[in-house]
């Protein structure tokens, strides 16, 4: 399903703009997100003369229509996909400000390469090699932060570091990873989920589709303990988590689970399939450019019985010789013998990566 210029009338002038990407209309004002993480209010002046209750009903219903869904008080949510947006739109019966429209934009590129992320100041030179290193030791990461903090950008981002001969699943419910675009030539299966084929069965069938990798876009509930068992099995993997400590990911994961019991089995297996995690913040740069950077990166081990979290980066800095023995043993297996240095990183270091 693709939606042109007529769908959206005066809301086309941000869904054009290559530097939004996200418009927001609460039902009086439209906010702008953009490629830089600033986020502000439009003229309210072109909003009122433009973005009327005829415009707003009219919008509403060529979505409906497309989607074949009703728009009411007994429906009130309408979403709609395209191959670079998102469209959600609620009803004024639930949304009290009036109808509201938010429209994400999610086109098929990675906007962060290895040379934007070191001069933007994402991360450090060290830093980024460590993490593409454990891209190549199949080491199994979950990304997390807040919403919008560019989770499933950074997913793309070190997801690309794979080799090209390793199987891909991706498993999601909005396209937004698109790796079989962002990494033509790869050998990749994308996965889209519904209310007839949900995460966990989607998790059950990939596994018979001979996987090396499975990237679930986020981990919201119990589809996790599936995930984790696909991990445990060998198979390596990337997700995304809401939580603002990676030492949170654990009781994050282990408090989406069904029960009790199934969170008392799970716990020990969380240490030994995940490996790394990855927190993202926003910092502001005096009082005028907020930017991304990784603020946290940590390592879960399991041995001797004992489970431990290992901080290597605290506060966007690294501590290298906090780098556990068993994950050095793992980075040897596959050649590398100092983390810090990667030998494809130099390959990589300011390459677009789009259509």
């Amino acid at each position: 399903m693709e939606l042109g210029k007529e769908y959206f009338g005066p809301l086309w002038r941000y869904i054009s703009n290559e530097e939004i990407t996200d418009v927001d209309y609460n039902g009086r004002e439209i906010w702008l997100t953009n490629i830089y993480n600033e986020r502000y209010c439009v003229n309210q002046s072109y909003v009122d003369e433009h973005i009327t209750a005829a415009f707003v009903e009219q919008f509403t219903q060529r979505i409906a229509n497309v989607v074949s869904r009703q728009f009411n008080k007994q429906n009130p949510e309408l979403e709609a996909e395209t191959s670079e947006l998102r469209v959600t739109i609620l009803h004024e019966s639930v949304a009290r400000s009036g109808r509201s429209i938010s429209i994400r934009k999610t086109p098929p590129v990675i906007r962060l390469t290895g040379q934007k992320a070191l001069e933007e100041r994402y991360c450090t030179r060290d830093m980024l090699a460590l993490l593409m290193n454990c891209v190549l030791a199949k080491m199994n990461f979950i990304f997390c932060g807040m919403p919008g903090i560019g989770k499933t950008e950074c997913v793309k981002f070190f997801s690309q570091f794979i080799p090209e001969n390793e199987r891909v699943i991706t498993i999601e419910d909005t396209m937004e990873i698109r790796y079989s675009v962002t990494n033509p030539g790869k050998d990749c299966i994308e996965m889209r989920v519904s209310e007839v084929f949900d995460y966990p069965a989607a998790i059950k069938a990939c596994l018979r589709l001979n996987p090396k990798w499975i990237m679930l876009s986020e981990a919201r509930s119990k589809e996790v303990k599936y995930l984790l068992e696909s991990w445990s099995t060998g198979v390596c993997g990337m997700t995304t988590l809401h939580t603002d400590d990676v030492r949170n990911i654990p009781d994050r994961i282990l408090n989406m689970l069904e029960n009790r019991i199934d969170a008392d089995r799970l716990e020990n297996d969380i240490y030994q399939a995940v490996d790394v995690g990855i927190l993202l913040r926003k910092r502001r740069d005096g009082q005028e450019h907020l930017y991304r950077y990784i603020d946290q990166v940590c390592f879960f081990t399991r041995e001797a019985g004992q489970n431990r979290i290992v901080m290597v980066v605290q506060n966007g800095k690294m501590e290298p010789e906090k780098i556990p023995e068993s994950i050095r043993i793992r980075l040897a297996r596959e050649g590398v013998e100092n983390p810090l240095e990667c030998p494809v990183m130099d390959k990589h270091m300011g390459q677009e990566v789009d259509e």
